[in-house]
């Protein structure tokens, strides 16, 4: 029998477009052109001001030959560019690779040729290691430099020289205000590439699609209870999952966003009080460096400020502190792959009531699917058999849904097994409790999140295996109240050979970014087990002091 639903009811231009966050912008421009979308420093930037540098980036890049398929790659500070860039690279149906800024010349070329980047913005903080790079690299993208008007006098790091042909404010002026942007020819299209941190050899290019980044965006003002003009402070890198979709979310609210170049006490705060910000999102590091900040740099607000974090959950000292200070904090969990934060501690009011073990227990879950997410799960990675929510069985987390990334980019069998059995694996380890409250165990991959930057072990080994005295090594991640986790090296040394630890160091620093050095090395005979694999496990308890 025939499915009436199906007869001349037909997929057509009047009922149905490809989902996209771009639309969101243009929205706004147009229901509230005046209102303040972009503070930064000095500059004010109005909802239709953001919109038309959007449209003049956008008509820019295809003067230049940018188009479908073609990568920009961004290695820009939260500043206003870094905004236009998440609109006005996709409208001409390009992918926006950001950069981390904290990389190493040799990581950032491999990116850059990997991901055939055919146009490069580059701040002049970072235009020293990107230079660099762009002598590394095998491709010769365009090179834009950015020269912020708006660099504190009191800067940590000095500009560095240009090293583009052209100027970032020239560029868009080359560009059309009236451009004719594009929608997506399918929601399915690429919006934007990120880079995990490569835990074995080279880094993995995730790719976004614009459903997912649209999704996000809504799923974000939902779980972060995003108010019509709410202010949101930027001290999460733009560079990180694409700051989490939140260059996207905030156009859906018409919010404001303040920019914030570095992140410091005083700057937070100010900001905070000064412009009215309601949310931010960020590490450990982050809220550290807010309630430990000296008294003559706080300062009072009327407002409580959400602040979202997704790292490992905050002890309870560190959530009456920031309570104290003003900020409600959020605890999220997600991957690179999931666009950021998919699973939210969604807290009940009644856990209040909890003595202070029951409540510390809670908030050490990381919680409950995303609104956007379809499938949350907790499984037998060889069975693919969900595993018995009881609180105690292990097994690994695995996502399903719409805010799944697309696929990893030219690596097809990667992208097959982070998939197989119709589920992403996350590599993470975890229980399910009674209630279907996710909750972390161990990391199957050894990855160390340290400020809310990951750290691959196997690099660092990588880097301490070429002193010429090392015999075996291992790194582990130890606990730290400022940065959430710091690697540590244990180091076996050769026969007859001598190293103090602060020639370890400085050798680790020749060769990684500041972030991934040791910042400890305990010389000790490596614990392995009969076949000469690493014990990681027994070098974890003695980080631990176990």
């Amino acid at each position: 029998m025939t499915n009436p639903y199906e007869q001349n009811l037909d997929r057509q231009a009047a009922n149905y477009q490809p989902l996209t966050p771009l639309t969101y912008l243009e929205r706004a421009a147009k229901v509230f052109p005046d209102h303040i979308a972009i503070i930064h420093g000095r500059s004010r930037i109005s909802y239709r001001t953001f919109w038309e540098r959007s449209l003049k980036l956008a008509s820019a890049l295809a003067k230049k030959g940018i188009g479908k398929g073609d990568t920009v790659s961004v290695m820009l500070s939260n500043t206003p560019p870094m905004l236009e860039a998440h609109f006005g690279v996709p409208m001409v149906k390009a992918v926006l690779h950001s950069l981390n800024t904290r990389l190493d010349a040799a990581i950032i070329a491999f990116q850059l040729d990997h991901a055939d980047s055919r146009l490069v913005i580059v701040d002049r903080e970072f235009s020293g290691v990107m230079k660099e790079a762009l002598a590394l690299a095998k491709v010769k993208p365009l090179v834009v430099d950015f020269d912020d008007p708006d660099y504190a006098e009191d800067a940590p790091y000095p500009k560095g020289e240009r090293i583009g042909t052209l100027d970032y404010e020239d560029f868009l002026a080359s560009g059309e205000e009236d451009f004719a942007w594009s929608m997506p020819d399918d929601e399915w299209d690429a919006i934007s590439l990120n880079y995990t941190s490569g835990t074995t050899g080279n880094p993995k290019g995730v790719v976004y699609h614009h459903r997912g980044a649209a999704l996000m965006a809504y799923t974000n003002t939902i779980h972060a209870g995003m108010a019509k003009h709410c202010v949101y402070l930027w001290t999460l890198p733009m560079f990180h999952c694409n700051g989490w979709c939140f260059p996207w979310t905030l156009a859906v609210q018409a919010g404001t966003h303040v920019c914030l170049r570095w992140v410091r006490a005083k700057s937070m705060y100010d900001a905070i009080a000064d412009h009215g910000v309601t949310h931010l999102c960020g590490a450990p590091i982050v809220m550290s460096t807010l309630i430990n900040a000296p008294d003559d740099q706080k300062r009072t607000f009327p407002q409580t400020v959400t602040f979202n974090t997704a790292a490992a959950p905050p002890p309870e000292a560190v959530l009456a502190g920031m309570a104290d200070a003003g900020f409600a904090v959020t605890h999220l969990y997600g991957l690179t792959e999931t666009y950021g934060p998919a699973v939210v501690n969604e807290w009940h009011s009644g856990w209040d009531e909890l003595d202070k073990a029951g409540r510390t227990a809670r908030k050490a879950r990381q919680g409950v699917r995303y609104a956007a997410l379809e499938g949350l799960s907790v499984r037998d990675p060889e069975t693919m058999e969900q595993v018995p929510s009881d609180g105690a069985t292990i097994g690994e987390v695995m996502f399903r849904g719409n805010i799944v990334m697309k696929g990893y980019l030219k690596n097809r069998q990667a992208t097959d097994e982070a998939f197989a059995g119709g589920w992403f694996h996350s590599g993470d380890l975890g229980v399910m409790h009674p209630d279907g409250y996710l909750q972390l165990k161990d990391r199957s991959k050894d990855i160390i999140i340290s400020g809310g930057e990951n750290i691959s072990s196997i690099e660092v080994e990588d880097a301490l295996y070429k002193h010429p005295s090392v015999a075996s090594c291992a790194v582990v991640a130890r606990q730290d109240d400022k940065w959430g986790e710091v690697p540590v090296a244990y180091v076996e040394l050769k026969p007859g050979k001598a190293a103090t630890e602060a020639e370890i160091v400085e050798h680790c620093r020749a060769l990684l970014a500041r972030f991934k050095v040791p910042k400890a090395v305990v010389f000790a005979e490596i614990p392995k087990t009969s076949t000469g694999k690493i014990q990681k496990f027994k070098l974890r308890e003695m980080a631990r002091g176990g």
